[in-house]
């Protein structure tokens, strides 16, 4: 069947609304619908005082116990994409809600039987395996062309003064692998400000709501005499602006879907040390330096190509080819 010929397809996106989780599963939902017409609707859950916090398996009755703004209820989607432990509860059960009429499909892995799902999408570097599950470099996000095109439009007043090389740095924070503390964050500002200088460039910089203030605060200060944007979180985020209209992406070593959304673009993107790390961080790099998109930044720029990281138009290929299989 055709994409054209096929009927439109009822597909809910859910998570409990952070930016990171929002985006994986919007950004799937999104991808599909470049492959089949659909309809999408996005579902922000939030659970009554102290639920969110229990174990999936001790949540025995979770649409009793979701906030009613939640709006979980039938009729049901043919197509339910879930990111996030907070949705567990709801997508595990799912499919005898809907009595196997839903397809659902939850990203990253969930720490649970895989089973309980129609198909798992989950990173490479998590090594989760099974007839159900269909690992990805990082995780599905909504990175795309016309969206980079679109921002970068938007933004063009205040982009289009700026010298090249456009540096766009990412900076993340803390986390259970990582942190940002003063002396790093200081190092960070001191090696970027050498680059923008040598380079005669500019930079474009976003922090993640994890930054620690004083992180912030620090490479402010060293780096807003540079000719660039530092975005102050008034106003609306640039974030896929900086991406479409860089030249190079550094990204600090914590977040997996900024460095993988920077690998859409198909262009440099180097990862920046922060304090701590892990094995499982360790092989994401790994990956990403095996597919030609990241390498270490080592205090100066560099510049190489490869193909863009198509990863989340993958996982929708699945997707589709698996519901059509079903049908």
């Amino acid at each position: 069947m055709t994409a054209d010929a096929a009927p439109q397809l009822s597909i809910w996106a859910v998570s409990d609304g952070r930016a990171g989780m929002r985006d994986q599963a919007l950004g799937l939902a999104e991808a599909v619908a470049r492959l089949r017409p659909s309809a999408i609707t996005v579902k922000t859950i939030a659970w009554r005082a102290g639920v969110g916090r229990l174990p999936t398996a001790l949540n025995f009755a979770p649409r009793l116990t979701l906030n009613p703004a939640s709006a979980i209820a039938p009729p049901w989607p043919q197509l339910w994409i879930a990111a996030g432990r907070a949705t567990l509860a709801l997508s595990s059960r799912m499919r005898r809600w809907s009595s196997g009429r839903t397809f659902v499909v939850q990203t990253q892995d969930p720490r649970m039987d895989a089973e309980a799902f129609d198909l798992v999408i989950p990173p490479t570097h998590d090594g989760l395996t099974g007839a159900n599950v269909f690992p990805i470099l990082g995780a599905p996000h909504r990175v795309t062309a016309a969206r980079l095109a679109a921002d970068v439009a938007r933004f063009w007043p205040a982009i289009e003064p700026l010298p090249h090389p456009r540096i766009a740095m990412l900076v993340g924070g803390a986390s259970k692998a990582h942190d940002l503390s003063s002396s790093r964050a200081w190092t960070l500002a001191g090696d970027l400000e050498r680059c923008v200088q040598e380079t005669a460039g500019s930079l474009m910089l976003t922090f993640s709501r994890r930054t620690p203030a004083r992180a912030r605060a620090l490479i402010t200060e060293r780096l807003a005499p540079l000719p660039g944007i530092i975005w102050d979180e008034t106003g609306d985020n640039p974030f896929f602006a900086f991406l479409g209209a860089a030249d190079a992406i550094l990204v600090t070593e914590d977040s997996v879907g900024m460095a993988v959304q920077a690998a859409a673009t198909g262009k440099p993107v180097m990862i920046v040390p922060m304090d701590g790390g892990s094995e499982r961080f360790r092989r994401f790099h790994d990956d990403l330096a095996a597919c030609g998109a990241a390498r270490p930044f080592a205090g100066r720029l560099e510049t190489w190509s490869y193909p863009p990281l198509t990863e989340t138009d993958r996982a929708a290929a699945e997707v589709v080819r698996r519901l059509e299989a079903r049908s």
